[in-house]
């Protein structure tokens, strides 16, 4: 479901209703400069390509670097990784009950996200 142009409160009640049947939710909006896009995925799997790191053998180089792991871009290995995120009305709720970590990251907060709200 993508979803634009309509109030949070309308927004909350459609992901919860997407969220418990297990569709994915994605909603955004623009304002001047400013916007914002949210996505529910639920359970989401997806894979992801590792480039394999290989280690110099002391010996065969001289310097600095060595020492340093180098990426060799020809071997690469897939893994699988699931995702899942709770649906916003649940990460405000948790966030607020965290006291001063919550302070802190209120502090750190953009201007903008208040903005938006």
């Amino acid at each position: 479901v993508c979803l634009t142009c309509c109030s949070r409160d309308a927004m909350v009640k459609i992901d919860q209703i997407c969220h418990k049947n297990s569709v994915k939710f994605f909603t955004g909006d623009v304002f001047g400069y400013h916007g914002y896009m949210f996505a529910d995925l639920g359970d989401h799997e997806f894979v992801e390509e590792k480039t394999k790191v290989t280690k110099v053998s002391p010996g065969v180089e001289d310097g600095p670097d060595a020492k340093k792991a180098k990426l060799d871009s020809s071997e690469t290995t897939m893994v699988k990784k699931v995702s899942g995120k709770p649906p916003p009305e649940t990460s405000e709720t948790r966030s607020a009950s965290r006291g001063e970590k919550a302070k802190a990251a209120l502090k750190r907060t953009a201007p903008d996200y208040f903005l938006l709200q």
